[in-house]
């Protein structure tokens, strides 16, 4: 099976040297300014960790403090990955019944040593 993996870059210590901005420090005011309360080690991590979720106020913030948007910000990268197949996988090669969209087919034994 083909998967395709997606991820991301967060750049924004990039975009803020693009501004004139090289410590966290700089960020926390310009985001009090706009509306957005956030602590120094919360704005610390944002500029030096990508972020698993952000909250749309602070990434709107973000941009209109920097002059930027969203795709400044992140950069989205894409890869194909296939998977492996576990030992003792019986589709290999074959397409199963599932696949097909057909069901299984009853079958009847017969004894024939009566």
């Amino acid at each position: 099976m083909i998967r395709r993996e997606v991820g991301f870059t967060w750049q924004l210590r990039q975009v803020m040297a693009q501004h004139g901005l090289y410590s966290t420090t700089d960020l926390h005011p310009l985001l009090v300014e706009r509306g957005v309360e956030l602590s120094a080690a919360q704005v610390y991590r944002l500029v030096t960790q990508p972020p698993e979720r952000l909250n749309m106020r602070v990434l709107a913030a973000i941009c209109d403090a920097l002059d930027c948007t969203p795709n400044d910000l992140i950069e989205t990268t894409a890869q194909v990955r296939s998977e492996k197949r576990a030992a003792g996988d019986s589709t290999r090669g074959t397409s199963s019944s599932k696949a097909r969209g057909s069901r299984p087919t009853r079958v009847n034994i017969v004894d024939t040593d009566t």
